[in-house]
């Protein structure tokens, strides 16, 4: 039995809490024992990304104090995995419990495929997928393969392929707020382009992209909806169902007056 500690992340406590049920579910599903640690607060990503440096080293050594004697601790977000195993150690070079932690801190598709050695998720999706990869996944943790390894197993299922998948949504945490024109108009290609593929959810690993993409998907009246890995895997999510056809309204004869 192996056992880790979540770490749920602001954004899936805040806005989808059902997801980090989800994610409990799955590591579940795959033997895990998972320990939450109540007093958990914020990684420091989104203190970092603005520039406030000292408030980011705080954030971390609030982390370090609740996860000290944490061994496997999994995070459902490539951008808080990304924050406490590449920036921690920079952050807090004097504390030893920086590297430590990095070291034993997981992304969730990496740790289900890498440590977990997970093949077959063991569910299925009468539906079409889309990939949403996040940025941090891609670039900083090296996670090309993991969730679409997941997802190519999942029974039923058939990947959509879309164009702009290998591209930012356009949230970037900060980003979004500082230019928001430039963000919208990421996110207004993406909806467009995630229409055009056919799928009927868009899976990402990252609740910014999650909440980033249902938000424009939603605006913009589209039938797709961005899920999380975890959703997806835990069986909790059903395809949208098939718009319906436009009737034909036969017009009616008025009789004629002779």
């Amino acid at each position: 039995m192996i056992s880790c500690d979540l770490f749920v992340t602001c954004l899936i406590d805040l806005f989808y809490p059902d997801t980090g049920e989800a994610v409990v579910a799955v590591l579940e599903k795959q033997g895990c024992t998972v320990d939450f640690r109540p007093a958990q607060e914020c990684c420091g990503r989104f203190a970092l990304e603005a520039g406030y440096t000292d408030d980011a080293a705080q954030q971390a050594r609030q982390f370090c104090a609740v996860f000290a004697d944490a061994g496997l601790i999994v995070v459902p977000s490539p951008a808080c995995a990304a924050m406490i195993q590449l920036e921690y150690p920079h952050l807090l070079p004097n504390d030893p419990r920086a590297a430590a932690l990095a070291a034993r801190t997981w992304e969730l598709s990496q740790f289900l495929v890498d440590y977990l050695h997970v093949s077959d998720p063991v569910v299925s999706y009468a539906g079409k997928i889309a990939y949403q990869p996040a940025c941090h996944l891609l670039h900083d943790l090296h996670g090309a393969a993991q969730a679409p390894a997941l997802l190519s197993a999942v029974q039923g299922a058939t990947l959509a392929p879309w164009r702009e998948a290998d591209e930012c949504c356009g949230f970037g945490g900060p980003f979004a707020l500082n230019l928001p024109e430039v963000s919208a108009s990421i996110l207004d290609s993406h909806v467009q382009h995630l229409e055009a593929s056919g799928a009927d959810v868009v899976v990402t690993c990252d609740p910014g992209c999650l909440l980033h993409l249902n938000g424009g998907l939603d605006r913009q009246g589209c039938r797709v909806r961005a899920v999380h890995l975890a959703d997806l895997l835990a069986g909790r999510v059903t395809p949208a169902p098939a718009p319906a056809a436009a009737k034909v309204v036969k017009p009616k004869l008025r009789p004629r007056p002779w």
